[in-house]
């Protein structure tokens, strides 16, 4: 098990969550929970409706759109995050290439965190905004 504080210098290290305050990401480690997968188990099916975001603390997955792999993500990169605004179908399903340790986001829990702290969200939307439009 990850105590909240590992799960808090993990948070603040995801590109994701890095413009949060420390003390907003504890409120974040509080809704994270910690998943393991298997070397070649599925994580995301394209086509599923999405409900989390996943942070990738240790191991590798592959992403895979129409069967074709688009990308490899590893340790402090996320997948599914676009699910944390949106309950749309999944864009790509999601393999464990090694063993796997993620955190998980449910987006009803992100959502009833941010309705009591908008700057977490704000901070959230700046990433993803920089992501779409190809400004990493």
């Amino acid at each position: 098990m990850i105590s909240t504080i590992e799960k808090v210098l993990f948070l603040k290290s995801v590109d994701l969550f890095r413009q949060i305050p420390g003390e907003d990401l504890a409120q974040v480690a509080q809704i994270t929970k910690e998943m393991y997968f298997e070397q070649g188990q599925q994580i995301i099916k394209q086509g599923d409706v999405g409900d989390c975001l996943y942070l990738i603390i240790e191991g590798e997955v592959k992403v895979l759109a129409d069967d074709k792999e688009i990308t490899r993500l590893g340790e402090k990169e996320s997948v599914g995050e676009m699910s944390i605004l949106d309950a749309e179908p999944r864009s790509a399903s999601v393999f464990a290439v090694s063993d796997v340790v993620l955190l998980k986001i449910r987006q009803e829990d992100f959502y009833e965190m941010i309705s009591e702290r908008p700057e977490i969200a704000q901070g959230v939307i700046k990433v993803l905004t920089r992501r779409l439009r190809g400004n990493h």
